[in-house]
């Protein structure tokens, strides 16, 4: 062997002892790991894939020399997952609120532009609401006096010793008496709009001061 080709394999082998450290870090940790959990049964189970009586369980992955390097929870995972999306529904639902509070308040302001403006606008509302409880009440009038009529006329019928009173006139005041319950009935409910129309109007004038920044 010539000293030039014994320079060279010497060299080779250096390489070759350099390079093999070098290639065990390079592989790949092939570590076989176990899993281990507490059943519902209060015992302890193990294997290389997870035992049937630990689905649902409180899993733990664990190395040869028994130190846990993973934990699994389905059920604390579960909730966490849903506690997630519960808070991007509460924030989906803050948004759309946010949104809609937004929108409302520029339709405010394109309706509005003083506080007397609201207050003008109330005051209409308020005017036809009297308008029209006044309109029930003029029936209810005509309805008494029609009723009235038909029991004088049923009345005379009685002291006058006339017989049986025509059906008519019983049932003019049956007629009667339910048109009365069903306009007093309507007229409560327009005394009763007026609180809504003063209560729509005060959160008109509430949101419209927040919209323009005035106290």
């Amino acid at each position: 062997m010539t000293p030039r080709l014994a320079a060279h394999l010497a060299s080779c082998a250096a390489a070759a002892l350099l390079a093999a450290p070098l290639a065990a870090l390079a592989q790949p940790n092939k570590e076989q790991l176990t899993y281990r959990c507490k059943g519902t049964d209060g015992k302890r189970y193990y294997g290389s894939t997870i035992p049937q009586p630990c689905f649902g369980q409180p899993l733990e992955l664990i190395n040869k020399q028994g130190l846990v390097v993973k934990r699994i929870d389905p059920e604390g995972d579960e909730k966490a997952r849903l506690a997630k999306e519960a808070d991007a529904e509460k924030k989906r639902e803050l948004e759309a609120a946010q949104k809609d509070a937004q929108r409302r308040n520029r339709a405010l302001l394109a309706t509005y532009t003083s506080e007397k403006d609201i207050e003008e606008a109330r005051g209409r509302a308020l005017q036809e609401n009297r308008k029209q409880a006044q309109e029930v009440e003029g029936r209810i009038d005509a309805i008494r006096k029609r009723m009235a009529r038909s029991e004088k006329d049923l009345e005379l019928y009685k002291t006058a010793g006339k017989g049986t009173p025509p059906a008519r006139i019983k049932e003019e005041i049956s007629i009667a008496e339910l048109d009365l319950k069903a306009q007093e009935t309507l007229l409560a409910a327009k005394k009763k709009e007026v609180e809504g129309i003063n209560a729509r109007y005060d959160e008109d004038r509430r949101r419209f001061k927040e919209a323009t920044g005035r106290k």
